[in-house]
């Protein structure tokens, strides 16, 4: 079965009507100002520890730690010697795509893309985030995009293997409230996807993979109004 296909099975099994879906992950929350903590509760800003069965899997992970860094640097050498074989024609594409990526990079600073949300804790995007892990302490979500708005499900408490056997709908949001957007319309290749709100703020997720069925999705839908 195809990823896509795997996600909509999930969004079935959920009874949900997705147009698309995909495992997301967010950034490190920012530790909020003291009044804000102490009005929202002190909610918990990260999500749980790995259970002892994830602890083990580490654990036993660590000897091959030198096979994969060693893999790692094999696989950089392959590609910097392709690099140097390559047709002066590959090169111009190599060269372009890396200018694509240093812009790409540029344009996620300045707009500041590379923190997990706007910054303004009393806007929608920032009082949803200090719920997050309050919904589920997994460090994933599931997010669906209906024709209502979204969905987000996950384990309500973290697991190390079965995420889509535990998850259950933990946040919905209307499409009057908030909406999925690709904040650079597919012109570049990234795992970033925006929930923004109603008031403008917005909450960045990451994908596990660029050109996700989210992407491919929002690249259908209009463009959103500023």
């Amino acid at each position: 079965m195809s990823r896509r296909g795997k996600q909509r099975v999930l969004a079935d099994r959920l009874g949900i009507h997705a147009e698309a879906a995909e495992w997301c992950t967010i950034d490190k929350i920012p530790q909020p100002p003291a009044e804000v903590l102490q009005a929202a509760g002190h909610p918990r800003f990260r999500p749980a520890r790995l259970r002892p069965l994830g602890m083990v899997g580490a654990v036993l992970a660590v000897p091959f730690m030198p096979v994969l860094m060693l893999l790692t640097l094999l696989s950089n050498g392959e590609e910097a010697i392709k690099r140097s074989l390559a047709t002066k024609d590959e090169k111009e594409r190599l060269r372009v795509k890396d200018e694509d990526d240093k812009r790409r990079d540029a344009l996620i600073a300045q707009q500041g893309l590379d923190q997990v949300f706007d910054g303004n804790w009393d806007g929608n995007a920032g009082q949803f985030l200090l719920r997050w892990y309050s919904h589920s302490t997994h460090h994933q979500r599931l997010v669906l995009a209906t024709e209502d708005g979204i969905v987000l499900a996950a384990p309500p408490q973290r697991v190390t293997v079965g995420r889509e056997k535990h998850m259950q709908v933990v946040a919905r949001l209307p499409a009057t409230e908030a909406i999925l957007v690709d904040p650079f319309s597919g012109a570049f290749e990234t795992r970033i996807v925006l929930i923004r709100f109603r008031d403008g703020s917005w909450l960045r997720v990451d994908t596990e993979e660029p050109r996700s069925d989210l992407h491919t999705y929002l690249l259908r839908q209009p463009l959103p109004d500023n």
